[in-house]
């Protein structure tokens, strides 16, 4: 298993309306491809205009695969240009990681 570990920086005092934007074009369609995010967060405190995510994968062929999908997706597609015309998203991070042998992840 890969667990695919998102962050994203928003602009200052704007992650409720990137959260928001999100909710409602693309949640459903995400959802749809990925399943269920392992978590998905947002910064209480400390860098408080960050948020992240975690989609878990049996392997990297399998995050590819769906990835594709997701990005073929007409109703995804609406949403990155929302989010992109938004213009709230200052920096995204990505990376996979896998999970220590002594911390299986259950799903």
């Amino acid at each position: 298993m890969i667990i695919d570990h998102r962050t994203y920086r928003i602009k200052a005092g704007h992650t409720q309306p990137h959260l928001q934007i999100y909710e409602e074009y693309g949640f459903k369609a995400q959802s749809r491809h990925l399943g269920q995010p392992f978590a998905y967060l947002y910064a209480e405190t400390g860098d408080v205009n960050t948020v992240v995510h975690q989609w878990a994968y049996e392997d990297a062929g399998d995050r590819t695969k769906r990835r594709a999908a997701m990005a073929a997706d007409p109703e995804w597609q609406v949403y990155v240009k929302k989010m992109l015309e938004s213009n709230l998203l200052i920096e995204q991070k990505t990376s996979l990681m896998l999970p220590a042998k002594f911390c299986p992840i259950k799903r």
